[in-house]
């Protein structure tokens, strides 16, 4: 979480997009617990064949994990929501770039994300504000 106060529970979400968070959500928890080469290469794998998405679709994804996951709502939640947030797009047919580095202001710490269209995807905090340490960004971008 890039900011120190609680994230907000999203309202309006449609029951569809509900139920396809749940199974990313579900997918997402064990991968948390993968070391960052292998998760690096899993995601990969997942990612091939999709578009990228575009920051719309990237941000209604990340609403709809956010709605239906405490775990991904929480302070320390930033990994299972990045990682389901990037599976839900994938879902979808397209991919964000999946991002874990560091915030480079205070609060200093490591810090997980998606970003689409070249900047992340509801994060608060200036240009700059994260730094990159390990990205899986769309097949075509690549």
């Amino acid at each position: 979480m890039t900011v120190p106060s609680a994230l907000t529970r999203p309202s309006g979400v449609p029951r569809s997009h509900r139920i396809a968070a749940r199974a990313a959500v579900a997918a997402a928890l064990p991968l948390t617990l993968l070391p960052p080469r292998r998760l690096r290469a899993v995601l990969a794998l997942v990612s091939r064949g999709a578009r990228p998405a575009r920051h719309p679709q990237a941000e209604a994804a990340r609403n709809a994990v956010l709605a239906v996951s405490l775990t991904c709502l929480g302070a320390q939640g930033c990994l299972p929501r990045s990682l389901a947030t990037a599976l839900l797009c994938r879902i979808w047919g397209v991919w964000p770039t999946w991002c874990t580095g560091v915030r480079v202001k205070p609060p200093f710490g490591a810090h997980a994300w998606v970003e689409a269209d070249g900047r992340p995807v509801g994060e608060e905090g200036p240009e700059g504000y994260l730094n990159p340490l390990i990205a899986v960004p769309p097949r075509d971008a690549r």
